[in-house]
């Protein structure tokens, strides 16, 4: 990276996937690193908000939000889009790419809420639905990207066993980076989400086999859980939890919180730098503790 610690994203685009809220956490990570220096590529998808007992917000605000937060002379773009679409990864990427000619770092952050259930009652349709824009859309994403990255073609084939051998090493200070995002299901039971916990496990499980075939290319994948992040679902005034459920996490809490939006933006946005250059190929936890079980 030729940029300066102030601004060490300068120069690079990122793509920040599931920016429709100013609460959520896409919009979190997006001001972060556009604050890091970086040309900002969002995606949104409103209709699923307006479906959540959350609602939906105003785009308006949204890229506005971001814009303000852009260093001089950064460019930006958007793009709604329903990832659930076989083609939307590919065109998602494509536009992004479009906004500066290249394109650096790609953060999955979307995931379809709602409509799950428990193993009892769960159907085909429930499971097919958080796949399609949960597991499929973010890896299809991450092909697209990694293509367009570092220029691929056609991609050699690999039989299972194979390992790449490094012809010269790599430039750490240059490569691009992969961001995945899972959830609890890796600490704990998901109790009435058999669908969005299995669509999420299957990322948390595949991060080290994408990430040992992306470094190759110079493409360095991490995959966040962000834990217990209140993005409007525990509000009392948008929740579907139980507010005696609620009190009883939040006593189960280290720091008497839960987390905010900005918790996991931070990560995200250190490890897009080249402070985070030497972590590849690993599921982080940043929960503030909660998945150590503290509580009394």
């Amino acid at each position: 990276m030729t940029n300066s610690a102030h601004l060490p994203l300068q120069g690079r685009t990122a793509l920040v996937t599931g920016v429709s809220r100013r609460k959520g956490i896409g919009y979190a990570i997006a001001v972060r690193l556009a604050g890091l220096g970086a040309d900002l590529f969002v995606h949104h998808h409103r209709a699923h908000d307006a479906d959540q007992p959350w609602g939906a917000d105003d785009l308006g605000p949204v890229r506005d939000g971001v814009r303000a937060a852009l260093r001089p002379g950064a460019a930006f773009g958007d793009m709604g889009l329903d990832l659930a679409a076989p083609d939307a990864p590919e065109r998602l990427i494509t536009a992004a790419r479009g906004l500066t000619g290249s394109l650096d770092v790609l953060v999955c952050n979307h995931a379809r809420s709602g409509g799950d259930g428990s193993i009892l009652d769960m159907t085909a349709e429930r499971l097919d639905g958080h796949w399609s824009v949960n597991t499929r859309s973010t890896l299809l994403l991450t092909s697209h990207f990694a293509r367009a990255f570092a220029g691929v073609r056609e991609a050699p084939a690999a039989r299972p066993g194979d390992r790449r051998a490094f012809s010269a090493p790599l430039d750490e200070h240059a490569t691009g980076r992969v961001f995945w995002t899972t959830s609890g299901q890796i600490h704990g039971p998901m109790v009435g989400e058999v669908a969005y916990a299995a669509s999420k496990a299957a990322l948390a499980g595949l991060t080290p086999t994408v990430a040992a075939e992306l470094l190759p290319y110079g493409i360095v994948l991490n995959t966040i859980d962000p834990g217990p992040v209140n993005t409007g679902y525990l509000d009392p005034e948008s929740t579907d939890r139980a507010p005696e459920t609620i009190a009883r996490v939040l006593a189960a809490t280290p720091f008497g919180r839960f987390g905010r939006p900005d918790d996991p933006a931070r990560l995200v946005g250190w490890l897009s730098t080249d402070e985070g250059r030497w972590i590849t190929g690993q599921v982080i936890s940043t929960d503030g503790g909660f998945s150590l079980g503290t509580g009394g």
